[in-house]
């Protein structure tokens, strides 16, 4: 005899996922599946609910699920979310799940298959973030607001937040992720997620007078730095992938 799954559909936020391990541990689901609202779904004997986001009880199921585990897995377990791999919420369920059974917090357990991967995935994007704060290039516009547009293999944007927060505190900023059609806009006080219906890349038109001659200045810099008879391309591309090339000034032909 089959067993009936439900089908729990979210909106896509990390509150939402949260809401939805909240309904499995009310509603004591025995076979639950979390899914994206836009996922559609293929299996027969299903059931499915849609779960509302509500931020009281996300943050009862993250405050109790962090008193149970140290900062670096709770972090851990955010970052693999933010990979957007299917099924990846339905890993961190079985993950959440299993921590909810230990009657006392205890050491990780890394024979576990699903920890094993929640680690292995955070360590992915983990990288991503880190090559995001090193690669991204601003551009000034004509609004006095440094632009920059990038598209991560993972939603890395949540994570790059205080690092350029910090960096140019000083300086109104806007990071856009073109492959997820958000970004995080510093307006000299607090940081705003922002969506538009269409953004790509700055148009020239739109730069600052003194942008243009900016990035001429430093295209100019790096062609005298680059010594030819001392070029590695292979040591090159390995700590810069070349997809990464388009987000910078130096490998912009002006």
């Amino acid at each position: 005899m089959n067993q009936q799954h439900t089908i729990l559909k979210y909106d896509g936020s990390f509150d939402g996922f949260l809401c939805c391990v909240f309904a499995v541990f009310e509603q004591k689901l025995l076979h639950p599946i979390i899914r994206k609202e836009s996922e559609i779904d293929q299996e027969l004997f299903t059931t499915t609910e849609i779960i509302v986001t509500e931020h009281l009880k996300a943050q009862r199921v993250w405050k109790s699920f962090k008193t149970k585990i140290s900062k670096r897995q709770h972090t851990n377990l955010f970052k693999a979310f933010l990979s957007e791999i299917k099924g990846v919420e339905n890993t961190l369920l079985k993950y959440i799940q299993y921590i909810f059974q230990q009657h006392k917090t205890t050491a990780i357990n890394y024979s576990n298959k699903d920890i094993l991967t929640i680690n292995q995935v955070a360590k992915m994007v983990g990288r991503e973030k880190h090559r995001m704060e090193a690669f991204v290039r601003f551009q000034l516009t004509k609004d006095n607001i440094y632009v920059a547009t990038v598209s991560p293999d993972f939603n890395v944007l949540p994570l790059i937040t205080s690092h350029f927060k910090d960096r140019y505190a000083d300086q109104k900023w806007l990071i856009f992720d073109t492959k997820r059609n958000y970004g995080i806009y510093y307006n000299l006080r607090i940081v705003e997620i922002i969506t538009f219906d269409s953004f790509t890349t700055i148009d020239a038109d739109h730069y600052n007078e003194k942008e243009i001659d900016f990035q001429k200045l430093w295209n100019v810099y790096y062609q005298h730095v680059n010594i030819e008879s001392r070029k590695n391309t292979k040591l090159h591309l390995q700590h810069l992938p070349k997809r990464y090339w388009k987000y910078l000034t130096e490998k912009i032909d002006i």
